[in-house]
């Protein structure tokens, strides 16, 4: 198994695609840092985590638009297991609201989660990650091409590419691997809670949904030892969709 003994925190790891990500590491041998802010489905999520594989498991409640929290995360994880190997920044908040019709305090709460979360993980894990750690960052085809009334989440996780881009460069010299996977439509309540779907505004054809588990099994690749020299790549998981939109 690839993950035998690694530790690997997951963010936003209490359901949807986090909870995939986190039970694909199990099944791999890894410990896993289940971070989320939900603590009562932190708490339900240990067991399934457990009996997927994970030998160890510790739920941490993270708020990781609070670089404190984020830092109490990491250090308790090196506290709890003595070392840290990948981080998966994958926790995100989606809002649908017109562009006319934002706040500041909008555009700061989808920004703080989605971007400023990723940049706190990555620092934090740049002052105490060893050679040969990862992290990937959970970016959207919405970074790529986008749809009316998520404005804040498409520039948010086109500036996850960015950052995961600047990263990589410096922590190249670090040793540390930093790349972003982009999914399209994934079978999880926050494609199909999104209203523009609900109303016919952006049609999903089944066939262009994949599951959280398509997407869990290229990050796993990315945080693995086959996945050596790649650094600061972007892959769509999307089954092709961008290229037929």
């Amino acid at each position: 198994m690839r993950f035998t003994d690694k530790v690997i925190i997951v963010t936003g790891a209490a359901g949807g695609i986090g909870m995939a990500i986190a039970r694909r590491f199990a099944s791999e041998g890894a410990r896993i840092v289940l971070a989320d802010l939900d603590g009562d489905a932190l708490k339900k999520a240990v067991p399934d985590i457990k009996k997927a594989g994970a030998p160890d498991v510790w739920p941490s409640i993270c708020d990781v638009s609070n670089e404190q929290q984020v830092e109490a995360t990491v250090k308790g994880a090196f506290d709890k297991f003595g070392r840290l190997d990948v981080i998966v920044n994958n926790a995100g908040l989606m809002q649908f609201k017109a562009l006319d019709e934002l706040t500041g305090d909008d555009w700061m709460r989808i920004l703080n989660v989605d971007l400023m979360g990723a940049f706190y993980f990555t620092k934090h894990a740049f002052l105490t990650m060893k050679p040969g750690g990862c992290i990937v960052n959970v970016s959207s085809i919405h970074a790529i091409e986008t749809e009316p009334l998520v404005a804040p989440y498409a520039a948010a996780k086109a500036a996850v590419l960015s950052l995961t881009r600047s990263s990589a460069l410096e922590g190249k010299a670090r040793g540390i691997r930093i790349n972003a996977v982009l999914p399209g439509a994934i079978d999880t309540p926050m494609l199909w809670d999104n209203p523009n779907v609900k109303r016919g505004v952006e049609k999903i054809d089944k066939a262009d949904v994949g599951r959280p588990e398509d997407v869990a099994a290229t990050i796993a690749y990315l945080a693995s030892d086959d996945a050596a020299f790649v650094q600061g790549a972007e892959i769509r998981v999307d089954g092709g969709r961008l290229d037929r939109l």
